[in-house]
């Protein structure tokens, strides 16, 4: 009878997520965001972070390139208009001219300027990228308006210098510039062979589920706090009670808003995973890491993604009946948050140290566990028994912070007026078990 009651109530809060115009349009975008983002390197240039050129582009070029009958030459020069401009003053006649540069900066276009006020003047007005005074092989100004964080134009330059300086002290001395360059730098073979897990693959995958699961617990156990307040605050839940009782109530609504989330979270990673394997080629297997993280490691990730959304929406839920107005949730369920936000945040820190003592410690309390755990079975060396203890641990808690919060729940519901606090909700709880 009682699981037929809570059947019952799970549908029909269920359905009232899934009815939602918000949630259901929300999804829609989400989703629709996701996979105009994996479309993005079919239509944008991406290779200064996947390292390669869009091959879809490329071929597309080419074959236009060829019907309309243009030469090599006239797709080089259309590619030079379009590139950063770096400015040379060479004073010091160091360079007859600027092919050695140009070798270097091949995604650039390295002009000449007659002097350095010129060169000053054309980087001021943010005409050219940047600029470099030249005084002698080892004395040069980089010139630059604006330095970006990732500008590593000068350091390119650096090593061009560099190499010119060996060229000139072995035309110097007679020796043969070609064979000491191969001599100090030879070429190798190797191969990378991992025969556990690969922590620098494995260190992404992990970074975005964690903040996948963190961002699921945040927004939708203020969601089941939210629908809890609100039916205090008109009055739905003295209608509720008379037709289940507060615990059926409680769970029915929380295991709902879990199942709600799991679903936007399911079509939103549906989302991500088709089209960007349908956009691979595209994105020249840059993420392709997401596709191939082990079975065990997954399993590890959805059970303890759903313990920890469901040990934290009970929590929401409880604390959501501790206020009469929606305004006040915020305060309400501020401490709790705090929590989730310490938690994450050294989660992901130490993500660096993951076989760290703080890391195992996390990986067994319940608050952190639904991501300390994935993460070391993800990236680190974990025993089955480990997993099994941690897992038990969270299941306990699980139930153990339903209970008390269905007992929040009945004693708060029916309560209105000033927020109550957890200690106080607490207080009042031990009272009436001892009486």
């Amino acid at each position: 009878m009682l699981m037929k009651k809570l059947g019952v109530v799970l549908q029909y809060e269920l359905m009232t997520y899934l009815k939602n115009k918000s949630y259901v349009i929300s999804t829609v975008i989400i989703a629709l965001i996701a996979v105009i983002i994996m479309f993005v390197p079919r239509f944008i240039d991406i290779s200064a972070i996947t390292g390669i050129t869009n091959s879809t582009e490329q071929n597309s070029d080419s074959d236009k390139d060829n019907s309309d009958g243009k030469s090599n030459s006239d797709k080089d020069n259309k590619a030079d208009n379009n590139k950063d401009v770096i400015l040379i003053y060479d004073e010091s006649g160091v360079f007859e001219d600027v092919e050695l540069i140009q070798a270097a900066f091949d995604d650039m276009k390295i002009e000449k300027e007659s002097s350095e006020s010129a060169l000053k003047d054309r980087v001021s007005k943010e005409e050219v990228k940047a600029g470099f005074v030249v005084h002698s092989l080892t004395d040069y100004e980089y010139i630059v308006y604006n330095k970006s964080m990732t500008d590593s134009i000068d350091i390119q330059f650096n090593q061009v210098l560099i190499a010119l300086n060996q060229m000139v002290y072995c035309s110097t001395h007679n020796l043969d510039y070609e064979e000491i360059i191969t001599a100090f730098n030879p070429q190798t073979n190797n191969e990378t062979v991992v025969l556990g897990k690969d922590m620098g693959n494995n260190y992404f995958y992990c970074y975005i589920l964690i903040i996948v699961i963190f961002m699921i617990i945040i927004f939708y156990g203020v969601m089941v706090a939210t629908s809890v307040t609100q039916e205090k605050s008109n009055r739905t839940i003295e209608v509720l009670v008379t037709s289940a009782d507060t615990k059926t109530l409680f769970f029915g609504k929380v295991l709902a808003g879990t199942i709600a989330a799991l679903c936007q979270a399911g079509i939103l990673m549906l989302a991500v995973v088709g089209a960007y394997k349908f956009n691979q080629s595209a994105w020249g297997g840059m993420l392709d890491m997401l596709l191939d993280i082990p079975a065990n490691v997954l399993i590890t990730y959805a059970l303890f993604g759903l313990g920890g959304v469901l040990f934290y929406t009970f929590i929401y839920g409880a604390f959501g009946a501790l206020v009469s107005k929606t305004e006040d949730i915020n305060k309400s369920v501020g401490s709790i948050q705090l929590v989730i936000m310490i938690v994450y945040f050294i989660t992901l820190f130490m993500l660096m140290d993951i076989d760290g003592i703080a890391m195992k410690v996390l990986s067994y309390l319940p608050f952190s566990s639904y991501s300390a755990m994935f993460a070391r079975v993800a990236m680190g060396n974990v025993a089955v028994w480990e997993v099994v203890v941690s897992f038990i641990i969270l299941v306990a808690s699980i139930i153990g912070v339903g209970m008390i919060g269905s007992s929040i729940y009945r004693m708060g519901t029916l309560r209105y007026g000033n927020p109550i606090k957890i200690t106080t909700a607490i207080k009042s709880l031990r009272r009436q078990k001892s009486k």
